[in-house]
């Protein structure tokens, strides 16, 4: 543009230094009367002269302003264009430096404020004018302004603009919420190349910068806090979810019901409630994590427990409610907290707690909308504490049911010493055990697993083991046991499939796993069939071991009708059993596991110290679920308590039966009494055998814990128990037995059967039964 389009030169503080002939021309004063004058004042008169404006249509002339590079200062050159593009880009750039939403400043590369639009004036709460002249950090009063400042100076080097840089203000006393700007800086160069200064954009992003956070911790909120369905661990999830994002410190106070999975009060909450201290992130905490009392009257946190309202307070100390508790006072001072928020976790009117967000020291008091985000986080973590909470009341009675259903006080037998590893999993489960007293001193050891947890497994596992109860009365085989409790569990899952598939049990299919060992200390044999379980482990008196050998059968209630295969094997007496379930096979069962060596050296220990030792040494987080291991160790019964005797398959066999009986009764000391009935059930057992059966025929008596008496025959035919008519001549037998005996049965092998009768007996005061109730004390 010509020199002569020059119209003034004006200085960095708005006054005219030089008055040219074009300005004479269009403003109509000489150079003595404009020089001197700031030009804004001569530029409002101007504006009211209609002379002016006249001359200023019929030329179509704008008027363009530079700054020009003069030693330090900056002076700025006042252009007429005539240009009809550039009055267009003039008229464009005032609109936007007029109207503009954002604040726009000129500054020199000094970083000084040459000029400013509206918007900035307002930004800064100043007026037109009082910005000129100013360093730019002065001007926003910003955090770090040296950081800023050399930020800026890179521009003014490098040429390279920066665009929507985020910077807060320095906290003010007299203004609570710090702003927070959104800056843009590019560099000012005239036609030359010249640098001349910097165009600076500023916008007040504070709320937005607000409300993104608000929702990024909403979303945090939502996204960490519940992920564990246990109250304490929500409440941990809920305080490091919002500090430091939305507090400085938070606190979370549960109804001491509700960590324990029971209803909680309904509002207004009785002030005698206690409630516990669940969770604290932050400082200085007044009381520690797990303490429980009742919150002080008079304060902000009682109140909220009694009108469910959320409260935002200005923390001071002159604050009357501290004086209520003063352990929390003195915690909030030595924090240096100045603004709280008090918010309840309260559904559908019942209440679960309250939790307190607080802000101290350089952190921006709370607002009223952090006051509406305190009250959505507080009722996501209400759902989420009392989701956890119902888990817990269900896990607690589910725990309860599988207790009540396990054994108490197991039956102390007389042939095998037992003892149990029960850990059981976070949400309970289905395993149980059992040590039954069979016919014939045997001893039925039973673990058994149910797929699953919670209630549904508690109650299938408790039906399971009222079967084998019932079973086991029948001295079934261990086999045929495990099959006949196969086709109840088949009809347990039948019967869950044929629920609603809305009910959660029509989607969990019924899987359990089951291991039966028979122990006969007679014989010193234990007869075991699996399905399921892993193999169990002998650890022999000599101190070896050795994984028995037993085929495995499909788990109960498993598709197609494969068996459960029973297998014999020779346990000397003093030999230790050792069955589990899956849980601890690989650790404990399995030939290279890290706690086999335990079990292998603990052949001599009492198995309470040996189970003590293989919890002592579990690895804590190797094990998912339920662990349940059952230790018994075998003894044999003293020879002195069993008398064998073969019999003639003819007549003669009941008569001898019966003097042998008398004989060995007279020897135990049983009284006259009980032997008169003994003779009378063996009469009758070895008639039948005779009879029916078919050759041989033994006699077997033991005495343990009740008499028994055995007829054993080669026939596989079964006994049946008739009601004789009055006229009939027989068929009274069995009836005769089942009304001496305590209990009687039939039990069958692969020779043919057993048929047996217990009978409860007193032993006599005479020598003999004075011996055997010494024998039979030390086999106790």
């Amino acid at each position: 543009m010509p020199t002569d389009d020059v119209l003034m030169l004006i200085d960095e503080r708005g006054r005219v230094t030089e008055w040219r002939r074009p300005a004479e021309e269009l403003f109509g004063w000489s150079a003595e009367e404009a020089v001197g004058q700031s030009v804004a004042e001569l530029m409002r008169e101007a504006a009211m002269s209609e002379t002016w404006r006249r001359k200023r249509l019929s030329s179509g002339s704008a008027v363009l302003v530079k700054p020009v590079p003069r030693g330090n200062p900056l002076v700025w050159e006042v252009l007429s264009a005539v240009d009809s593009a550039a009055v267009q880009d003039l008229a464009v750039l005032r609109a936007m430096f007029a109207q503009a939403p954002r604040g726009l400043q000129i500054l020199d590369d000094q970083l000084r404020v040459v000029w400013a639009n509206p918007a900035t004036h307002m930004m800064c709460d100043t007026s037109s004018g009082s910005l000129i002249g100013k360093h730019f950090t002065e001007m926003y009063r910003l955090q770090d302004p040296d950081e800023e400042e050399a930020m800026v100076h890179r521009v003014l080097e490098s040429g390279e603009p920066v665009l929507d840089r985020l910077v807060r203000e320095a906290r003010q006393s007299d203004r609570g919420t710090r702003r927070t700007y959104s800056f843009t800086f590019v560099r000012l160069e005239n036609p030359r190349g010249d640098v001349v200064g910097l165009l600076a954009s500023a916008e007040d992003v504070t709320e937005r910068e607000h409300a993104q956070k608000r929702l990024a911790v909403l979303d945090a909120v939502r996204k960490d806090v519940g992920q564990r369905l246990d109250v304490i661990a929500v409440c941990e999830e809920l305080v490091n979810a919002v500090v430091p994002a939305f507090a400085g410190i938070a606190v979370v106070e549960v109804v001491e019901d509700v960590v324990r999975g029971e209803a909680p009060p309904l509002a207004p909450v009785d002030p005698d409630v206690p409630l516990r201290r669940a969770a604290f992130r932050g400082r200085k905490s007044a009381y520690p994590v797990g303490d429980v009392r009742h919150l002080p009257y008079g304060t902000p946190f009682s109140r909220v427990l009694s009108d469910l309202r959320p409260r935002l307070i200005s923390v001071g100390e002159d604050s009357l409610w501290l004086a209520a508790d003063p352990a929390r006072a003195e915690a909030i001072r030595r924090s240096g907290a100045h603004s709280l928020i008090v918010a309840p976790l309260a559904l559908r009117g019942e209440v679960l707690g309250v939790v307190s967000f607080y802000r101290y020291q350089q952190q921006d008091p709370f607002q009223e909308a952090d006051v509406a985000l305190a009250t959505d986080v507080c009722t996501h973590a209400a759902l989420c504490i009392d989701n956890a909470r119902r888990y817990t009341r269900e896990r607690t009675i589910a725990a309860t049911v599988q207790r009540r259903l396990l054994p108490q006080q197991p039956t102390a037998q007389l042939t095998v010493d037992i003892s149990h590893l029960h850990l059981p999993g976070p949400e309970g489960g289905g395993a149980w055990f059992d040590a039954l007293a069979l016919p014939g001193a045997r001893t039925a050891l039973i673990v058994g697993d149910v797929a699953g947890r919670g209630m549904a497994a508690a109650t299938t596992m408790g039906q399971l083991r009222t079967v084998i109860h019932s079973l086991a009365a029948l001295d079934l085989q261990p086999d045929e046991l495990l099959a006949r409790l196969s086709d109840t569990a088949s009809r347990l899952a039948a019967e869950r499939a044929a629920l609603p598939l809305g009910d959660p049990l029509h989607r969990e299919p019924l899987s359990a796993g089951c291991l039966i060992a028979v122990y006969d200390p007679v014989d010193l044999t234990c007869t075991i069939a699996r399905a399921g379980l892993p193999e169990p482990v002998a650890v022999f008196p000599d101190g070896s071991s050795v994984t028995l050998p037993v085929l495995g059968g499909p788990l109960l209630a498993g598709a197609g009708n494969a068996p459960f295969p029973a297998t014999t094997v020779d346990l000397p007496e003093g030999t230790t059993l050792a069955i589990s379930t899956s849980a601890l096979a690989d650790e404990v069962l399995a030939p290279c596991g890290p706690l086999r060596p335990l079990l292998d050296r603990g052949g001599q220990l009492p198995l309470p110290d040996l189970c003590d030792n293989i919890v002592y040494s579990l690895r804590k987080g190797t094990r998912t679920g339920e662990t349940l291991m059952l230790l018994a160790r075998t003894k044999a019964l003293p020879a002195e308590q069993v008398l064998t005797r073969p019999l003639p398959a003819d007549p003669e066999a009941a008569p001898i039966a019966r003097a042998q009986t008398r004989r060995q009764l007279e020897d135990w000391g049983v009284d006259e009494e009980s032997a008169f009935t003994a003779e009378l059930i063996i009469s009758e057992l070895v008639g039948n055998a005779v009879r029916y059966g078919a050759p041989p025929l033994q006699l077997r008596l033991i005495m343990d814990r009740v008499l028994t008496c055995e007829v054993s025959d080669a026939s596989g035919s079964a006994p049946h128990l008739k009601h004789a008519r009055t006229v009939d001549e027989s068929g009274r037998g069995l009836f005769i037995i089942a009304t001496l005996a305590d209990h009687w049965g039939t039990r069958y092998h692969a020779q043919g059967k057993t048929v047996w009768a217990e009978q409860s007996v007193d032993l006599g005061a005479g020598e003999r039964g004075n011996c055997f109730r010494l024998l039979h004390t030390h086999a106790r």
